[in-house]
């Protein structure tokens, strides 16, 4: 039986690559194993770049919602605790676009959060406090002060 040679299948793989890379410049795009290269790299970029873009305009949505919760006098934190306790089920996209595009909507989604955590900070009970150890000087000037138990005489003969 003749052996099989991958003809075909090979050449319609490098022409797959080289399609790939179509736009990338010198051996990058006309040499099979550059392109490879080239095209491996290209994915963990845009992986790793998925994930930043993603970060990054989370950080945009918080910076705006900041802005927003300092122009009403609260802090973005207290603001964000207070819609969770309230059960207010917004994303922090939503909430920006809200801050931006309907400022009274805002308004009234600040007072929500600062009721909540007003209500919730009036019936929560107080916290308790570890107390202190004591510092050296008076754990030794109290152990001073306590009378050593005394070994019996008839013990010691």
């Amino acid at each position: 039986m003749p052996r099989v040679r991958k003809g075909a299948a090979r050449t319609k793989a490098r022409r797959r690559l080289l399609k790939a890379a179509r736009g990338y410049r010198g051996t990058r795009s006309k040499h099979k194993q550059q392109a490879k290269i080239t095209l491996t790299r290209a994915g963990v970029f845009a992986y790793r770049d998925r994930r930043a873009r993603r970060r990054d305009f989370r950080r945009l949505w918080i910076t705006r919602l900041s802005a927003a919760c300092r122009m009403r006098g609260t802090r973005y934190s207290r603001f964000i605790h207070g819609l969770q306790k309230a059960g207010v089920l917004l994303n922090r996209k939503m909430l920006s676009q809200v801050a931006i595009e309907d400022p009274k909507l805002f308004d009234q989604l600040v007072q929500i959060a600062q009721a909540k955590l007003a209500a919730a900070s009036t019936s929560a009970p107080a916290r308790k406090t570890r107390s202190k150890p004591e510092p050296k000087a008076k754990a030794k000037a109290k152990a001073k002060a306590e009378p050593q138990p005394q070994p019996d005489a008839a013990r010691s003969t």
